[in-house]
């Protein structure tokens, strides 16, 4: 029987591939990983004005989860008002030439579903 090229390398409980999408996955992290490349540090305010569609509660765990995960580095400055920034760690930017490709596959991807769009409507 021929082996399947997609499981390869999944037999644990936990793979390589489930590790990584539970870093990345969802529906902000990579937007916000994205964002922090483009930028390098953003305070949290900028980064709440990038993504319109995030409630504060879901953007500060979020938050919380890729700096526990140490792709998020957090710099707390104690003044008032309080001032907190984001910046991409080491391990944050090994990532970001993989998020790039997605971004330039979704940008086909889109470019190809308006293009049949536009022409079932002609």
């Amino acid at each position: 029987m021929a082996k399947n090229n997609y499981t390869d390398g999944c037999t644990d409980v936990v793979c390589s591939v489930d590790y990584a999408f539970k870093r990345i996955g969802g529906k902000y992290k990579g937007r916000i990983l994205w964002n922090l490349s483009n930028k390098n540090i953003l305070r949290y305010g900028e980064l709440r004005k990038t993504l319109v569609d995030v409630t504060p509660k879901m953007l500060t765990q979020t938050l919380r989860e890729l700096e526990e995960d140490e792709l998020v580095s957090r710099k707390v400055y104690h003044e008032v008002p309080p001032k907190v920034e984001y910046s991409l760690t080491d391990i944050g930017m090994e990532l970001i030439p993989f998020i790039n490709h997605l971004k330039e596959w979704g940008d086909k991807q889109r470019l190809k579903e308006k293009v049949l769009s536009s022409l079932k409507i002609s």
